[in-house]
């Protein structure tokens, strides 16, 4: 992988190399050919109209007709191609961009939203090197066409617009790595903001639990604002840049132009003459302001491949061992003294066959226990020690912790397409649909499974999309399965349907319920309550409400 914004953007060059090749061919012969057609005129007004001669009139319409349609070929064909290697470029990098951000590892340091806003605006804006390279290169070869004829047509114009166009274009220059540092700004600005939003959104229960939604609010305006600023800066210098390249080119064409009419005033050029410069001088004001576009196109492509390559090259969160799965232990999961983030020396040992309950009074701690469980803290960063069947978490391999312990978390997440592609192929389909009483969603379709998802199912209620996201966990039937309020947006009826599907599929299996949830803690054979980071109590849901006037204030509803 490429580890810098120049390895980015030189990949890119190089594996469309074919197609940008064709492109740049007819994008120069589009500019060449755009470059003759004021000569075209000139030579059209000395020897067909000055003459009168009615055969090099028509052969004149001819030959113009043929010149602008090779021109219009050339242009339709090479943009083709330069499109289609830009567009091309940017699916690869989104494919690998969606490969790193869905690496079972994850990425240090990498948020969700942030992951997003690289896949979706940097990737297509790093694809502008593509565009800037076969432009610039027309360009140039635009201005070397009109060159070579200003120098046929007189020397001294000729060489004043060789010398002079390549000295403007080096003169604002300058400008280019004040683009590019505003537009890096610009975009880290932006993905910072979108993922701060994305985090938000999905810790927004969380939040309102403890209350700090109102701090989180804040922090998302101040940073909404830095972007504005960010933005406002980078649009600034864009302006500024386009704006100077815009009367550079205006006084430099004004030069040209005034310098050929005082020759043809002189006699020493002919009027087609005169209109062929004229015309050229015109013309390579196109050329010149290219360039200016291209240094932004290169500037923005550079900031965002710089961005693609951090996301590329970044550490994995997870460093997983290579053990397998130990055999099946009377405690399949076992945390002794545990301590990460507001975890606190927490014991806890989850035995085979048991429903057990797990009541956090403080969210943090039920999300925390969660990560834990789902094997997404390193070692390094928890105290105390965690096991899997009696083999170390840290030293499994991580495809085998993960076919022993399963977490679904209380946010459901369905893919776009039908319900039956949202559950596994294989497993009790059926059977998982009962007891996550989500086989009414089904049947209320007429097409059945087969009935089509949009937009992560946003044609299903935010109820139906629990329930089929808690079928699909049990559709997989783990040995250990870890289920995170499964029921928080189903009504007390459903719930109860669940809560008791749930024992009645999970009978032989290990299932452990972090919820608050009475009904499903009614079902759970053992609880655990979970205060200040550590198990502070322990029994059956019934004798918890008898003697724990907190747990009873805190489940009961």
């Amino acid at each position: 992988m490429p580890a810098t914004a120049a390895g980015v953007q030189w990949r890119a060059l190089r594996r469309h190399r074919a197609r940008i090749a064709g492109s740049l061919v007819l994008l120069c012969a589009h500019q060449a050919t755009e470059a003759a057609v004021p000569v075209a005129i000139g030579l059209i007004i000395d020897r067909a109209v000055a003459t009168g001669d009615a055969a090099a009139i028509v052969g004149s319409v001819v030959g113009l007709a043929a010149l602008f349609t090779a021109l219009s070929m050339a242009w339709r064909y090479g943009a083709r191609l330069s499109y289609t290697a830009m567009e091309r470029e940017t699916h690869l990098l989104r494919v690998e961009i969606a490969e790193r951000a869905l690496d079972p590892r994850g990425l240090k340091g990498s948020r969700s939203g942030e992951l997003i806003a690289v896949a979706c605006g940097d990737a297509e804006a790093a694809g502008l090197v593509i565009r800037a390279v076969g432009v610039a290169l027309a360009a140039a070869t635009a201005l070397l066409v009109a060159g070579a004829v200003l120098l046929t047509i007189h020397l001294p114009l000729g060489a004043g617009v060789l010398l002079g166009v390549p000295a403007l274009a080096l003169a604002l220059q300058w400008l280019a790595p004040m683009l590019t540092r505003r537009s890096e700004a610009q975009q880290a600005a932006l993905a910072d903001t979108s993922g701060l939003a994305t985090d938000l959104v999905g810790g927004l229960r969380v939040l309102r639990g403890i209350g700090a939604q109102d701090a989180a609010s804040r922090r998302y305006v101040a940073a909404s604002r830095q972007a504005l600023a960010a933005t406002l800066r980078a649009a600034t210098m864009k302006a500024v840049h386009r704006g100077l390249t815009t009367t550079v080119n205006g006084l430099f064409l004004a030069t040209v132009a005034g310098f050929a009419g005082w020759l043809a005033l002189r006699g020493s050029l002919s009027v087609g003459e005169l209109v062929a410069v004229v015309g050229l001088a015109q013309f390579i004001a196109e050329p010149v302001g290219t360039f200016g576009f291209c240094v932004q196109w290169y500037a923005t492509s550079k900031a965002s491949a710089g961005r693609i390559a951090a996301v590329l090259t970044a550490p994995t969160g997870l460093s997983p061992g290579t053990r397998a799965a130990g055999d099946p232990q009377d405690v399949r999961v076992r945390l002794e003294k545990v301590a990460y983030r507001t975890l606190d020396g927490l014991t806890l040992h989850v035995r085979e066959g048991e429903l057990l309950g797990v009541v956090a009074y403080d969210p943090r701690d039920a999300q925390a226990l969660r990560s834990l469980l789902a094997g997404q803290v390193p070692a390094a960063d928890h105290g105390g020690t965690l096991h899997v069947d009696g083999v170390p978490a840290a030293d499994l391999d991580l495809a085998a912790g993960r076919s022993v312990v399963l977490v679904e978390h209380h946010s459901a997440h369905l893919f776009d397409g039908t319900l039956r592609a949202n559950l596994p192929a294989t497993g009790d389909i059926a059977g998982a649909l009962a007891a996550a009483a989500a086989d009414d969603v089904v049947d209320a379709h007429p097409d059945g499974l087969d009935h089509t998802l949009t937009d992560g199912g946003a044609n299903l209620s935010g109820g139906q999309r629990q329930r089929i996201a808690l079928a699909r966990a049990l559709v997989t039937d783990p040995p250990v399965l870890v289920l995170h309020d499964p029921t928080t947006a189903v009504d007390p009826v459903t719930e109860e349907a669940i809560a008791a599907g749930i024992a009645r599929l999970r009978s032989a299996r290990c299932t452990v319920l972090i919820t608050s949830s009475p009904t499903l803690l009614s079902r759970a054979t053992r609880v655990v309550v979970v205060d200040g980071g550590q198990a502070v109590a322990e029994g059956t849901h019934a004798d918890l409400v008898d003697t724990d006037g907190r747990y009873r204030e805190a489940v009961l509803r």
